[in-house]
C-alpha cells in the first residue's frame, strides 16, 4: 500500500507545527540567551517546511525511478547509521560521521549519486553549526574539527 505524497506530507507538516507550538510554550531559562524551546522549535520549523515540500511533490524529479523490490534491507538503513555513529564518531568526528551516514542513507535509499554527495558535504556543517553556535551542544572534533569550533 502506498500512501500519496500530499497526505503523508500533511501529516509531516501537521506534526512540526504541533512541535513548534509546544516548544514554543516552554518556560526560558533566567539568564540564558537560549532556552528548552529552541530544538523543539527548530526541528518543528524544519519538519514544516519538509511536510510542505513533500506535499506538493518538490524534489520527486531527485529520485531514481525504482523497480518494485522487497524493502526488507532498507529498514536495516537507519539503525544500522546509528550503530556506525556511536562506534564512529569519537574518533572520526562529527563531521565526517555526518557525512558518511548521509552519503550512505542517500545511496541506500534511492538518491542519484552527486545529490547524495552534494547533501554529504553541505548537511554536516550546518547541522553542525546549529548545534555548536544556537544549541551551545559539543559535537566530537575528531580528525576533522569545524572551523568555527
Amino acid at each position: 500500500m502506498q500512501i500519496s505524497n500530499r497526505l503523508s506530507g500533511s501529516v509531516l507538516a501537521a506534526l512540526g507545527a504541533a512541535a513548534a507550538w509546544g516548544g514554543s510554550r516552554l518556560p526560558p531559562v533566567p539568564g540564558q540567551d537560549v532556552g528548552p524551546a529552541a530544538f523543539p522549535m527548530v526541528i518543528g520549523f524544519g519538519l514544516v517546511a519538509c511536510g510542505v515540500l513533500i506535499a506538493l511533490g518538490i524534489g520527486r524529479s531527485f529520485e531514481v525511478e525504482e523497480t518494485p523490490e522487497p524493502l526488507t534491507w532498507r529498514v536495516l538503513v537507519p539503525p544500522g547509521l546509528l550503530v556506525f555513529y556511536v562506534l564512529a564518531a569519537n574518533e572520526l568526528g562529527f563531521l565526517l560521521t555526518a557525512a558518511a551516514m548521509v552519503l550512505a542513507a542517500g545511496l541506500a535509499l534511492g538518491a542519484r549519486p552527486r545529490l547524495a554527495l552534494a547533501m554529504a558535504v553541505i548537511a554536516p556543517p550546518l547541522v553542525h553549526l546549529a548545534f555548536y553556535k544556537l544549541l551551545r551542544v559539543p559535537l566530537p572534533a575528531g580528525l576533522l574539527p569545524a572551523p568555527w569550533a
